[in-house]
């Protein structure tokens, strides 16, 4: 028997008896998720493991980086853009996060040469070319790149005029976050001092863009950006 065989029997007969109510329900009153999680493919990444979160908890879409497509920008032709639109106009998340994590390849990517054979991860990529910095890659730079990254895709979320006008009215909060895998640490990042600072000494999971923040007075991105390459150099 095939590995993949056993573990789908296993989820049959062992994990799904304990959860049949839970799925049931599930089916019976439809899906409310509270959280859009927006990930990295990377399979050190597991967002149920990270969060304790069960079924129906989650709406997760992942992609090469955890990057979000500028609104409108391929057309309306894109899983992610579309899983935004659906998770705010039809689900009703209250949260949105974004998780980025160390060791990250497509960050590195960023700094090493791509096949030519690899267009469209060469394409999705440039997404992400704002993050990079202009040095030679190092473990230090490649930190910095994957938070600049994280915030990045916050600011990309308030293009999406749903995402927008449900922030500034305070129905959702958006939420970055940069996964340390080595430590088993989730760094959350705070708008207002610009910094990711350890879950385990936060007093929250993370603040946004304009979160509890006046209307007319936006936080600037290069700032933030400032602020991270700042901290990370140890100025």
């Amino acid at each position: 028997m095939d590995d993949l065989l056993q573990r789908l029997r296993q989820f049959h007969d062992d994990f799904f008896p304990q959860h049949q109510a839970r799925f049931e329900d599930l089916v019976k009153e439809g899906q409310h998720p509270s959280t859009l999680f927006i990930g990295c493919s990377d399979s050190r990444l597991v967002p149920y493991l990270l969060t304790g979160a069960g079924p129906g908890e989650l709406f997760i879409v992942r992609n090469v980086g955890a990057l979000v497509p500028p609104y409108d920008g391929l057309h309306g032709l894109h899983g992610t853009a579309a899983a935004i639109e659906y998770a705010m106009l039809n689900l009703k998340v209250s949260r949105i996060v974004v998780c980025g994590h160390s060791h990250c390849g497509a960050m590195k990517a960023l700094y090493d040469e791509i096949p030519a054979q690899a267009k469209n991860l060469r394409g999705w990529l440039d997404m992400a070319r704002e993050a990079a910095l202009p040095v030679q890659v190092s473990p230090e730079a490649l930190r910095r790149t994957e938070q600049r990254a994280v915030v990045l895709q916050l600011e990309r979320l308030m293009d999406y005029p749903m995402v927008r006008e449900r922030v500034e009215k305070h129905e959702v909060t958006l939420h970055g976050w940069h996964y340390v895998i080595e430590e088993g640490e989730v760094h959350v990042f705070d708008v207002r001092s610009g910094q990711f600072t350890p879950a385990s000494l936060s007093e929250h999971s993370g603040t946004g863009p304009y979160h509890d923040a006046p209307r007319d007075a936006p936080p600037d991105e290069q700032s933030i950006f400032n602020e991270i390459d700042d901290r990370l150099a140890g100025h």
